[in-house]
């Protein structure tokens, strides 16, 4: 993608006055304008001459903004007993209220050790996070050292900027040390997936400017107020980037008041619009009534037990749903934009038409907690358990990324498909746990026909997840231990005797560590 070029504008106080009074005495042989006037003797009694407002604004909103550089390490949920190398990379954040500073939670996850420095600052200060939402990609990060804060200004938040209305972009990218001011236009205000987790969908704001690497947490500025964060750009087109809105930062903001993070809740349901008349028909829905279609409800999501399948949604606590999903006093903006800006407890109201009649539920608002697995994750170790060379983990996205890059996939499409669609209808704390790799052995030869399936029972009773397949290994007593996969009939057979002599043989010979 193109580097952020700074943009450098005129600055008045830097004009040469020599030759400014010159041209203006050339002038005195012709009327002088009224504002010609004021310039004359502004300059013949050398009184200064402000600077342009908005160049002066930002070099003062610089004084806020900080360039963080992080050292990372993390886990290889492919090899769970190994970790990567150290690597250093840096982004961008900004000072807000009570000497705290705002950045992205990408910027910092798996951070080993950071450190900041602030605009015309020499020296680096190490940095600690206090907070961190990987749902909404966003952190709060604090100096223990005073001294980083003196002669700083804090930012104040705004609201959400109008379509076409330009924004200024500071931040330390790519390209250069110093920072740089980016101006772009708003093109767009959606909802959309950010990128942190894969799956969380939140409000953004589409900018017409490059958001490059480094940029990422550095403020999105508009007549002196934050209106974004910087936080991601488009794979797909030039000069496309994403900011994270002031709604957002707000229900980050305030979810932390109470010390704690707690994320946010989800409604748990899929909707289908309702422009096909025939659908509108079969289910009796009038041509007057807006709204969508529920087509599936999740597991301990909000509206587990409250809507279900062929449910036509027409209105979310009194505001009216259009054929397309979105809020009709808007017409832009999803009508689970609603739910985003609730907190567990709090109450969400639907008017609805089921089996033609038109009813109203109303149920509280909660987190889900299958959502966890579906999420790529963030400085935590991988579990896993090992059976003479047979590497069983949970599935997790972050497994299931890892996973297909090595080229070992074959078989695995029911791994895939379990994940996405039938594994968030489970319930309960069941999780399901993948045979997903061996460490090749003479003991496990005769096992690749198994490789990459979901274990269904251990010795005929059903695995519920990683942890109750460890119990059930460790307290069994049969001599044979039988593993039964989804989809195939022929159980995988292991002596126990066998597999347990050669655990540490194995772990010997591929350097792994711990007892898993």
């Amino acid at each position: 993608m193109p580097v952020i070029k700074e943009k450098k504008a005129t600055d008045p106080n830097k004009m040469d006055s020599k030759k400014l009074m010159q041209n203006q005495k050339k002038r005195l042989m012709t009327p002088i304008p009224f504002a010609s006037t004021i310039l004359f003797f502004l300059i013949l009694f050398n009184i200064p001459i402000s600077a342009d407002p908005h160049s002066q604004s930002i070099d003062e909103l610089k004084k806020s903004v900080v360039q963080i550089r992080v050292f990372s390490q993390t886990k290889d949920p492919y090899s769970p007993w190994m970790s990567s190398g150290i690597s250093a990379s840096t982004g961008s954040g900004f000072i807000i209220s009570k000497n705290r500073i705002l950045t992205n939670a990408h910027v910092v996850s798996n951070a080993k050790f950071m450190e900041v420095q602030r605009y015309n600052q020499t020296e680096w200060y190490e940095l600690k996070v206090l907070y961190i939402a990987h749902d909404c990609d966003l952190a709060i990060l604090e100096v223990p050292d005073e001294n980083f804060y003196k002669n700083s200004i804090q930012l104040e938040l705004g609201g959400i900027p109008d379509l076409a209305s330009p924004v200024d972009i500071i931040g330390y990218p790519i390209g250069g040390s110093r920072i740089s001011v980016s101006r772009g236009i708003v093109s767009r205000i959606e909802q959309s997936t950010y990128a942190h987790t894969g799956i969380d969908s939140h409000l953004v704001v589409q900018v017409d400017a490059a958001i490059n690497p480094g940029n990422s947490g550095g403020p999105a500025l508009q007549d002196g107020k934050v209106v974004g964060v910087a936080f991601q750009a488009s794979t797909k087109g030039e000069n496309i980037g994403y900011i994270i809105p002031t709604n957002v930062i707000q229900h980050f903001l305030k979810d932390i008041e109470d010390g704690v993070y707690h994320g946010y809740v989800e409604l748990g349901i899929q909707t289908q619009n309702s422009f096909s008349e025939t659908h509108r028909k079969f289910y009796g829905i009038p041509t007057s009534e807006e709204g969508v279609f529920v087509t599936r409800v999740f597991k301990q999501g909000s509206a587990e037990g409250f809507l279900f399948p062929g449910d036509y949604l027409t209105a979310i606590d009194g505001r009216k749903i259009g054929r397309n999903g979105n809020l009709i006093e808007t017409n832009s903006i999803d009508f689970l934009e609603v739910i985003d800006n609730k907190f567990a407890g709090e109450e969400i109201q639907f008017d609805l038409i089921r089996d033609k009649k038109k009813i109203q539920v109303r149920f509280p608002a909660k987190k889900m907690a299958l959502m966890e697995n579906q999420r790529a994750s963030y400085g935590k170790e991988y579990d896993y358990l090992l059976l003479g060379g047979l590497l069983f983990q949970t599935v997790t996205r972050d497994l299931l990324e890892a996973w297909s890059k090595t080229g070992q996939t074959q078989g695995g499409s029911l791994l895939v498909y379990r994940f996405y669609e039938a594994y968030p209808l489970s319930e309960g704390d069941n999780e399901d746990v993948v045979f997903y790799r061996k460490l090749p052995h003479p003991i496990n030869s005769h096992t690749d026909f198994y490789l990459n399936m979901v274990v269904e029972t251990f010795n005929g009773i059903k695995v519920k997840n990683l942890n109750h397949l460890k119990e059930l290994y460790h307290n069994s007593k049969e001599k044979t231990i039988k593993i039964q996969f989804y989809g195939i009939q022929v159980p995988l057979l292991l002596d126990r005797d066998e597999t347990e002599k050669v655990n540490s043989e194995i772990k010997r010979s591929y350097h792994i560590t711990g007892n898993k």
